[in-house]
Formats: structure tokens, C-alpha cells, sequence
């Protein structure tokens, strides 16, 4: 098993929280994202899409992280990341979804390096766009989280799970210009903090990857 990512890679700080939830430690090799690694001709025939994280396990090639943590959970099913009944499942993607298909997309390095250039955005700009996202995002998933009556000392009940190894890098990015403020959002990071007591997500972080900068 080998696991291409980077270290400030959103999805690939979910791939590896996610794999080491399951006890598995892959061979790494870095793409730098800001050097354009992920563009080079060998990366672009591993993953066309030219993205972060790609998992390559008996020569088989997963991309995009949601995918690969599920395989991860299909593959090695201690300790499941998702619930067992059908609404549990649904409401654990809805959350994870929040995040991966509308917050993370448009918040995300290429996204920002293009409104700056060619659009031509300076950096109040984009913080201001950065953030607005999140807030929006975060509101409902605060919202969902408080009053469903579904969450425990994690996104859904007392484990942990596919929602919570997808907030906790958002949580991050949030933190990235201190202009945003978290505290109106108190579940979310009540949870924030019982999953970074977990050692599978502080052994994950970017500051602790052999490519941290």
C-alpha cells in the first residue's frame, strides 16, 4: 500500500486519519502541491485528475478521499467508520458531503491561487472569500449537529467516523486566517476537540508529516 498526498492536502489529512483509525501505515511519497508536483507527466498517469491523495494497494489506483476511505472501510471493517443502519449511513455522508462536495472544493489551493491570478483578487479578497464559505457551511452542519439528536461525543454517537475524519481538517482550514471566529460554532468544536484527543487524528495533522514545512 502506497499513499501519494501532501501535508496541508485537506483530502489526503482525511486518508490519513482514516488510516490510522484502521492500524495502517502505507509507504508515502509527497506531491508538493505549491511546486506543481502534481502536474508532473509520471503523477498525471498515476491520477489524471492531477489531484491529492492517490492510494495505490495491490496495484490498484483509488482517488478521491471519500472513495478511498470507503474501500478502507470495506477492505479492513475494524473499527467501521460508518454505522451499520441505512439512515445512520445517510446522515454520516450528508455531513461528510457538507464539507468535501461544498465547503472544500471552492476553498482549495487551486481555487485560490486562481482568483488571484488570472483573476486578478488580492488577499483581503480571497480571505474574505475563504471564509465565507466556511461560515455558510458551517452554519447548517452546527445546526444538524445540535439539534438531531444524533450526535455523541462525536459527529454520530461515541466513535468516530467518516463525518468526523471530514471536519476535522475543515476545522483546520477555519483556523488558517485568524478574522474567522469559531465560537459560534460550540458542537463543532466540542467534537473538534474529542477527535484531536484521539491519537489516529493527532498523528495525522500537517505539522506532523515528514513533509511538513
Amino acid at each position: 500500500m502506497k499513499l501519494y498526498g501532501f501535508f496541508r492536502s485537506s483530502a489526503a489529512f482525511r486518508v490519513r486519519i482514516a488510516l490510522n483509525l484502521k492500524g495502517l501505515a502505507p509507504e508515502q511519497e509527497f506531491i508538493h502541491l505549491r511546486k506543481n508536483a502534481q502536474s508532473s507527466p509520471d503523477y498525471l498517469q498515476l491520477n489524471p485528475q492531477g489531484l491529492v491523495p492517490a492510494l495505490i494497494d495491490n496495484g490498484a489506483i483509488l482517488t478521491q478521499s471519500l472513495a478511498i476511505i470507503e474501500y478502507l472501510d470495506e477492505t479492513h471493517p475494524q473499527p467501521p467508520l460508518l454505522p451499520r443502519d441505512a439512515l445512520g449511513r445517510a446522515r454520516v455522508r450528508s455531513i461528510a458531503q457538507a464539507i468535501t462536495c461544498d465547503i472544500h472544493p471552492i476553498d482549495n489551493l487551486r481555487v485560490l491561487q486562481f482568483l488571484s491570478k488570472p483573476m486578478g483578487h488580492d488577499a483581503k479578497d480571497i480571505e474574505t472569500w475563504f471564509n465565507h464559505w466556511i461560515k455558510i457551511g458551517f452554519e447548517g452542519i452546527e445546526q444538524t449537529l445540535a439539534s438531531d439528536g444524533k450526535a455523541g461525543k462525536f459527529c454520530h454517537g461515541d466513535a468516530p467516523g467518516l463525518a468526523d475524519i471530514c471536519l476535522v481538517p475543515q476545522v483546520f482550514n477555519a483556523k488558517r486566517y485568524p478574522s474567522f471566529d469559531l465560537k459560534p460554532y460550540p458542537v463543532i468544536m466540542r467534537i473538534f476537540d474529542a477527535c484531536m484527543a484521539v491519537p489516529a487524528f493527532d498523528a495525522a495533522v500537517p505539522e506532523k508529516q515528514p513533509d511538513a514545512e
